[in-house]
């Protein structure tokens, strides 16, 4: 038994082959996907439904500072497809259902598709993305939705790159974008578009692969967002990034567990593939370059640690109040130095805690190798963090004892730290350290607005 399911268990690594009995929803059901996750106006949206009934209702709607219902169609033809047995890994191949050229009027922003049917018994959700038809023009502000971090966790049509949802108890190791896929908005993104929009700023929106197949727009901008759980990254995707960082454009993570994985996208975009801590079966393992393996960016094989982009990585950092570690935890960060100008108007001293309230330092968090001096911390830049990289705020966070088993050279009983910090190379990258950062705008702490409007207002000029 031992032997059977290890073997079955490669086979499905190298292979992808999921199992051949699709369990079909319940009746009445209503799924959905769009063609692609990003358009500008004028392009047309490719709508693929699965449906037991005959008709479908649809309505789009603006998610921001105010939900706007932009379109509403109803008497769109329904019809039932199978779930091909590698839904999750290469799509579900349904037929186009219909086609909605998107207005010249839409602005760019993330835009959610209500689908229903039988009287409303049925309902699901889609989502895609609006960028601006010509960048730069109405903001400076570029905000790259995590929307490979979304596929990764989608376990639809059986895997995802996770095994403790998966149908069989597998991880996947590819994830198509054609199949019905669980957004992540909701939890950080969204907290963060509503109090921007509401307080004034100008914001455009792409997703993921915008920063790979798109990298023109990024020349319009000054300042590139990322926000929550931004943790997947393919090496396009962050050349990119590190070309416009290093031509004088701005960079805020106001996020954590950052690039943290290595990604490859496939065809053409429509799908991902991470091998993660199974590395030794990337197919490009035994071809000696190490450098593209889709697994851990910060892994001694790559020799690319995120800290190199964002300051910080998940090395040094870890689960605050997450994952069994500091559950009983504080929940926010230690002020370092007060008068640095991030901490302008906020009146916090030296010594001083922000955040608890909204619990901003949670769930997965980014840090770096600190020696201190005089009190005061500083990065080693050992870790691949910048020597100039200047240490705002900490708060402890630890790895899981289990996760140590997905790098081979990390120590069990490391302690480090969420990190909030900065560095300029070229242009300015600012991280939080944390994903929970858009909770303290959800609950308006004055400190953690007053923080965000001063890297907002620096960043965007």
């Amino acid at each position: 038994m031992i032997f059977m399911r290890s073997f079955f268990l490669w086979l499905f690594l190298v292979t992808g082959i999921a199992r051949a009995d699709q369990v079909p929803p319940s009746v009445p059901y209503i799924l959905g996907y769009p063609g692609q996750l990003s358009y500008v106006p004028g392009e047309e949206v490719a709508f693929h439904f699965s449906t037991s009934e005959k008709s479908i209702s649809m309505t789009i709607e603006r998610l921001g500072a105010a939900t706007l219902k932009v379109s509403e169609k109803s008497g769109i033809a329904g019809k039932a497809h199978r779930i091909p047995d590698r839904a999750s890994s290469h799509g579900c191949n349904w037929p186009v259902a219909f086609r909605l050229k998107i207005p010249e009027g839409w602005k760019s922003g993330y835009y959610q598709a209500t689908l229903s049917v039988a009287g409303g018994k049925a309902k699901s959700t889609l989502f895609f993305v609006v960028r601006s038809k010509e960048p730069g023009k109405n903001s400076k502000i570029l905000f790259q939705l995590a929307t490979n971090t979304y596929t990764a966790y989608t376990n639809w049509g059986g895997h995802s790159l996770y095994s403790f949802h998966d149908r069989d108890g597998l991880q996947g190791h590819r994830v198509s974008f054609h199949r019905p896929l669980r957004s992540q908005f909701g939890n950080w993104e969204l907290h963060f578009a509503r109090w921007a929009e509401a307080n004034g700023y100008d914001i455009d929106y792409a997703v993921n692969n915008d920063l790979e197949f798109h990298p023109e727009i990024l020349k319009h901008y000054r300042l590139v967002l990322s926000i929550g759980h931004d943790e997947y990254w393919s090496a396009p995707m962050r050349d990119n990034l590190e070309k416009f960082i290093a031509d004088g454009g701005n960079v805020a993570f106001f996020s954590g567990n950052t690039c943290c994985w290595q990604v490859r996208s496939e065809d053409k975009g429509s799908a991902l593939t991470c091998w993660k801590q199974w590395y030794n079966l990337d197919p490009i393992y035994r071809k000696g370059d190490h450098k593209m393996l889709s697994t851990l960016w910060s892994h001694h094989l790559v020799q690319r640690p995120e800290n190199q982009l964002t300051g910080v990585g998940f090395l040094w950092g870890g689960y605050h109040r997450s994952h069994g570690q500091f559950m009983d935890g504080p929940a926010s960060f230690i002020t370092h130095r007060p008068k640095h100008w991030v901490f302008e108007g906020s009146n916090l001293k030296h010594g001083a805690r922000f955040g608890g309230k909204d619990t901003i330092v949670g769930y997965e968090c980014d840090g770096c190798e600190i020696k201190w001096k005089n009190e005061l911390p500083f990065p080693t830049g050992r870790d691949g963090t910048p020597k100039t990289f200047t240490i705002l705020g900490t708060c402890p966070a630890r790895w899981a004892p289990g996760d140590s088993l997905w790098y081979d050279r990390f120590p069990k009983d490391r302690v480090g730290a969420a990190v909030i910090g900065l560095y300029t190379r070229g242009g300015t990258v600012f991280t939080s350290g944390t994903t929970d950062w858009a909770h303290g705008l959800r609950g308006k702490d004055p400190v953690v607005e007053r923080i965000t409007r001063n890297i907002l207002d620096r960043l965007s000029k």
